[in-house]
């Protein structure tokens, strides 16, 4: 019998190369952001500094995009059904992860921040599935 859990609609197999992607893309944005404002020299002397900054954001991103549909079906079909899913999956998990900074772990949400964050992480996630399914 075949598990047809609201979940499961929203996770296929096909999509494991677009969560890796993801993953590397937030990783990326979250540390060119930091260095933006810290230095090499900062981060090599507090080795946790990074996972702090990475922390709020990627359980946000691991919570909704999920639900959203970042990972079902329809985003492995095109670059017209995925970037759109990755757009409208961002939105909600990066204000979820500005959440999560504010109040959970050590940093702020300042209306400029959280602006920033919906820009460029609409930027990084939409730029990087549009070039995946070109180079595909």
């Amino acid at each position: 019998m075949a598990d047809s859990s609201f979940l499961a609609t929203r996770l296929d197999r096909g999509a494991v190369p677009l969560a890796i992607g993801d993953l590397i893309a937030l990783i990326v944005l979250l540390t060119a952001g930091t260095l933006r404002h810290t230095t090499v020299e900062f981060l090599s002397s507090n080795p946790l500094y990074l996972l702090e900054v990475y922390a709020p954001f990627l359980i946000a991103w691991a919570l909704v995009a999920p639900i959203v549909g970042a990972y079902s079906a329809g985003a492995v079909e095109t670059a017209k059904s995925s970037v759109p899913l990755v757009i409208r999956s961002w939105i909600p998990a990066a204000l979820v992860g500005l959440a999560l900074r504010a109040f959970v772990f050590r940093g702020g949400a300042a209306p400029a921040f959280v602006v920033v964050m919906l820009v460029t992480g609409t930027v990084v996630l939409g730029g990087w599935r549009a070039l995946y399914f070109k180079l595909r």
